[in-house]
């Protein structure tokens, strides 16, 4: 079984930054196995998709709402994967989610996550 974490969300000003991680908890399988992708869910919204990078880190892709702005990179060697928001703006307010695509298409569809984390909250303040 494969748990996923995310960390480091918060209460950020509107301009400010944030960084979130993702990693793999209480198990043996490495997150360098899986293309990873990061999604938001806002109090009354639908899911959004905010970007996802390949197992390699050779690519990445982002919505259109954060290009820019975010930026995903990883280390396999750490076991993480990061999600860089600058420039937050209050609409970034949301849950932030980490998924793991063992074999997909790029950027994973969303039926192609086997694997989601339970979320971390990011508020920003005007």
């Amino acid at each position: 079984q494969v748990q996923l974490v995310e960390s480091g969300g918060g209460v950020v000003q509107a301009g400010g930054s944030l960084t979130l991680l993702c990693t793999t908890s209480g198990s043996t399988v490495s997150i360098s196995h899986f293309a990873v992708g990061w999604y938001r869910q806002a109090q009354g919204k639908e899911r959004e998709f905010v970007g996802a990078i390949t197992w390699s880190g050779g690519n990445t892709a982002y919505g259109d709402s954060v290009k820019g702005r975010f930026t995903i990179s990883r280390d396999n060697d750490k076991n993480t994967v990061h999600l860089e928001m600058k420039s937050l703006k209050p609409e970034d307010t949301a849950v932030y989610y980490c998924a793991a695509a063992p074999l997909s298409t790029f950027p994973p569809r969303p039926d192609e996550y086997w694997h989601w984390g339970q979320g971390t909250q990011v508020t920003v303040s005007s």
